[in-house]
């Protein structure tokens, strides 16, 4: 079994994006929802060139008060809007540079309702209508998000995260919770390890649920997100995945 394919969430101010690339497969860059700038966008496409990974868009609630990571109350056209023009902002930069756009990654909040919410669901796939046949969605797997996409004829692919904790129902452990965030180098390759060989995610201590990936996120904010990258890599590249 090959290595894992690994993504980060960029461009949110985290300053890691240069040691951050060579350690990854793809990532999303913030487009001015939630974080991000046009020079933190080219920044983050350059880098991404010069590594040959994969770039997507991170768009999220127009809310960077609360870094996206709060439910937000905003209609159903604004926020089509607003997810329209976080996109189109990063396209032309795309365009600039002769890059194509790999994936659309959706933020925080947002990310997480449409794992559970149809009509929140609907409202984003209907955002993105028009890159359908142009890049994939990166999604949870067994999501309502995942079951819609591939009803309406878009690409998927599953993403898991490394660096944070699973709820019975697949759900991320509320941020607000202790042991939401992973941050010991060694758990994360477990449970990346686990969910890769095994298809299988712990929960609790004696407790497993099935899950699939096609690429793992570890956060570019978490505490030590390099050295958990950097570790990942050299454990993969040893391990027999027995």
């Amino acid at each position: 079994m090959i290595q894992p394919a690994l993504n980060c969430d960029l461009g949110e101010g985290t300053n890691n994006e240069a040691q951050i690339m060579p350690l990854i497969h793809s990532c999303s860059v913030a487009c001015g929802g939630h974080a991000g700038d046009h020079g933190s966008m080219e920044n983050a496409i350059l880098l991404a060139m010069e590594n040959e990974v994969s770039l997507g868009a991170h768009p999220s609630y127009p809310d960077r008060k609360n870094f996206g990571r709060a439910t937000m109350e905003i209609e159903d056209e604004q926020l089509i809007l607003s997810i329209q023009e976080q996109l189109r902002i990063f396209d032309i930069l795309l365009q600039k540079h002769k890059v194509p756009l790999h994936h659309i990654k959706l933020h925080g909040a947002l990310y997480n309702e449409t794992v559970k919410n149809a009509e929140r669901a609907i409202v984003y796939l209907k955002a993105i209508d028009s890159y359908k046949d142009r890049c994939y969605l990166y999604v949870s797997y067994n999501s309502v998000i995942a079951r819609l996409a591939k009803k309406l004829g878009f690409k998927i692919k599953y993403e898991a995260f490394g660096d944070r904790s699973y709820m019975e129902d697949l759900s991320l452990v509320s941020r607000e919770l202790p042991g939401a965030v992973l941050e010991d180098k060694q758990k994360v390759f477990e449970q990346i390890h686990s969910i890769s060989t095994r298809d299988s995610v712990r929960i609790r201590k004696d407790h497993n649920v099935t899950i699939k990936a096609d690429t793992f996120c570890i956060h570019s904010d978490t505490a030590n997100a390099v050295v958990i990258l950097r570790y990942l890599n050299e454990q993969f590249k040893i391990s027999d995945f027995g």
